[in-house]
């Protein structure tokens, strides 16, 4: 297990390794599990499974026995839909507010050729420059190379040249509620072995090769918190949460309208908008009301009053992120196009608000299609688990878990290599 299928040259297939891979996206309203097996040239989804999260709010652990139950439930019923038994997973992060870290690093070679044992010590600098006090990395990766006056570099090996460089990105979260979240899962007996920010992973899943390289933006709009990723040239360049997502706005409808959370949120789903021309249907609504039963206590709501409080917290979310977007530099630099993502932008006029707000050209983000994924999650709010599975089979692991690279004896020679690919499989 651990080994690396490298392809022909050119090719747009990934480089999948062979075996079992696991993928566990905890959001604040569902938790999905998908596990896959990796073939020569392949990924085949052969589990999945979604449950509602219990325990977490704004992708924080807030119930750390509810949280577990709702894990082991997901990963249990993806189990028996593969007949197989996973250890290790990787999960996505939501929490401990991400922020994007950036460094360079530099070595001088007077003319060599540049080395495998070149990169490890310069990755392994520009690693270590990536640290932020009080913060843990859960992410970590070059963007691009220098050699000598070469910007733009892609890949040095085999290149001559005085002096190498390059530039790293990661994304760095509080430490505490992190660990709480890989205590939840541990509990479980499940082994962490990599993490990705969730936008990142919604981004592997979603987005075209031309988009990742001329620059969008990818905008996860989830249950309780809406995540930012910039991606441009290929990489992940910026980061950013918004502690607000469509719990919040079935809050709203609940608290304006007197009903019970789950009637307000059956409400939005199946009556909601986002923009007062995308109604359609019955003018008005019945909704019950709290400590009422019975259809005849049901309020008769008009359907533009849903649609009103629908959509001044979705522009109040859309304003945050074009403000973030200003305030980074990056409204401009990822270009116009912009991919939504995740459960809250499948809302009616969600894309078309996104449009006005931002001022870009706007998607949404489904993710690509492999054997063996149920039809049902195809959808938005499955970009995040599918980007993990396909994250979890072909990257390098040293980018999904930064710790693994910690320990000195563990940086040269082919055994560190063998042992970071071995880790990610079970």
């Amino acid at each position: 297990m651990g080994e690396t299928i490298k392809l022909r040259a050119g090719t747009e297939t990934p480089a999948y390794r062979t075996g079992l891979v696991a993928a566990l996206d905890i959001g604040s309203s569902k938790t999905v599990c998908l596990i896959g097996r990796a073939e020569p040239g392949s990924l085949r989804v052969v589990g999945a499974a979604l449950r509602e999260s219990q325990g977490i709010r704004a992708g924080t652990v807030v119930g750390m026995e509810l949280a577990e139950e709702s894990i082991r439930d997901a990963v249990a019923a993806a189990e028996n839909h593969a007949d197989v038994r996973i250890q290790n997973v990787v999960i996505s992060v939501n929490c401990g507010q991400p922020v994007s870290v950036t460094a360079r690093a530099a070595v001088s070679l007077d003319g060599a050729l540049v080395s495998d044992a070149h990169l490890r010590a310069l990755l392994d600098d520009g690693r270590e420059r990536c640290k932020l006090d009080d913060h843990a990395i859960i992410q970590v990766a070059p963007t691009t190379y220098v050699v000598d006056e070469a910007r733009g570099v892609r890949d040095p090996s085999g290149m001559f040249c005085q002096r190498i460089g390059v530039a790293m990105h990661a994304v760095a979260v509080k430490p505490s509620p992190l660990n709480n979240l890989r205590h939840a899962v541990e509990r479980c007996h499940l082994n962490v072995v990599g993490t990705l920010f969730a936008p990142f992973a919604s981004g592997l899943a979603t987005l075209t090769e031309d988009e990742k390289q001329l620059g969008a933006t990818v905008i996860d709009m989830g249950g309780g918190v809406t995540s930012i990723a910039v991606f441009v040239e290929g990489h992940l360049v910026h980061t950013d949460v918004i502690p607000l997502g469509g719990q919040q706005v079935t809050s709203d409808l609940a608290r304006m309208l007197a009903a019970p959370l789950s009637a307000a949120e059956r409400a939005k789903t199946l009556y909601g908008a986002a923009l007062g021309d995308m109604e359609a249907g019955a003018d008005v609504i019945p909704l019950a009301q709290m400590g009422e039963d019975g259809d005849e206590s049901a309020m008769r709501v008009p359907r533009s009053m849903l649609t009103r409080i629908i959509q001044a917290r979705i522009e109040e979310i859309l304003g945050q992120v074009q403000t973030r977007l200003r305030t980074s530099g990056f409204d401009v630099a990822a270009g116009r196009r912009a991919v939504l993502t995740g459960g809250a932008c499948q809302l009616a006029g969600v894309r078309e608000l996104a449009a006005r707000v931002l001022n870009k050209q706007v998607r949404i983000g489904r993710p690509q299609s492999f054997p063996g994924l149920p039809a049902a999650s195809l959808g938005p709010d499955y970009a995040t688990a599918v980007g993990l599975l396909m994250a979890g089979a072909s990257m390098a692991p040293e980018t999904l878990n930064p710790d693994l690279v910690s320990q000195p004896e563990q940086r040269t020679g082919k055994g560190w290599l063998g042992r970071l690919t071995g880790s990610l499989f079970g």
